[in-house]
């Protein structure tokens, strides 16, 4: 638990480290601090940024996109190694996640799998985006994986943190794939390294996060009448991340609530495997049935329970 460092502390302890910075104008007050409390601060979370291109990707992260507006990191670690500061203060990039993961990051011991999204990550994490499209085989440049290994250090030093404090958005919200191409615990060995001791105790093998197909129909029934956009079923985000990973659903509306964006969306993804009829009732009317929800798993990692 750490008070947010300064700006200009930020600053001068990813240079202390090495780390090649780029300073956009205006990146020391480009932030959501009026939409949302920041800090206490707990740890550091890297992402990808499925984009392409480093001044694209920076454009991305600085003004975000309709229904997540920017700043959507603090920095943008960019293919050749070079920091883009982005801003600083809250940022839209961790989104909910698992309560379980955050006291773990708190205690800095080994990471729970995630299998909820409750808590808000924005005003606990530094965020960095990486410039990569996070497909697997978009290769991760040496000089990218270094600049990631020492900005965390740098931030782990200087609120004397140790290697545990950092995590891959994978580990925090159900159903994300970020960051793809390398794993988060060979970069915890690396931090740990850099820092100058070993990364705390034996990380656990991840396990497939597990949506109840029975609190899924439920959602989907009961969701849409609602006012405003309640969540009455963690497992909806995680079948919200696999609809946008598929390119049916706005990240915007992976906000947990089944309303009608998602049934529109499941509803393309049942059409997509086969499944016909949209009307209430008929084989692709967006409630969630077994085989299209198990395709959906088999293809972006949960597992289907009754």
């Amino acid at each position: 638990m750490a008070t947010p460092l300064t700006d200009d502390r930020f600053l001068a302890a990813l240079r202390a480290e090495g780390v090649t910075v780029v300073e956009l104008d205006g990146w020391r007050t480009h932030n959501r601090n009026s939409r949302g409390p920041w800090g206490p601060m707990h740890g550091i979370m890297i992402h990808h940024t499925v984009t392409r291109g480093t001044d694209n990707t920076v454009r991305i992260g600085w003004d975000g996109y309709e229904g997540l507006p920017g700043p959507l990191c603090h920095g943008m670690i960019a293919k050749d190694g070079r920091v883009h500061l982005i801003g600083y203060g809250r940022a839209n990039h961790a989104g909910l996640g698992d309560p379980d993961v955050l006291a773990a990051v708190i205690a800095e011991r080994p990471l729970p799998t995630d299998d909820e999204a409750t808590v808000d990550g924005n005003r606990h994490f530094y965020g960095f985006e990486c410039e990569n499209y996070g497909d697997g085989h978009d290769p991760w440049p040496d000089e990218q994986l270094l600049a990631i290994e020492r900005t965390a250090a740098a931030l782990c030093r200087a609120h004397g943190w140790n290697a545990a404090s950092v995590i891959g958005h994978l580990e925090w919200q159900p159903g994300k794939p970020d960051p793809r191409g390398f794993t988060m615990a060979s970069m915890r060995d690396r931090v740990a390294a850099r820092l100058g001791h070993s990364t705390p105790g034996p990380l656990p093998q991840p396990t497939k996060p597990k949506v109840s197909l029975s609190r899924l129909i439920e959602a989907a029934r009961s969701n849409p009448q609602m006012a405003g956009t309640p969540v009455t079923y963690a497992g909806v985000i995680t079948v919200e991340a696999a609809l946008v990973d598929e390119g049916l659903l706005a990240k915007r509306y992976q906000d947990g609530h089944y309303g009608t964006s998602t049934i529109t969306a499941m509803s393309e993804w049942q059409e997509a495997c086969g499944f016909r009829g949209r009307e209430p009732g008929q084989p692709a009317d967006g409630i969630p049935g077994r085989t299209s929800l198990t395709r959906l798993g088999a293809k972006h990692s949960f597992d289907v329970v009754a």
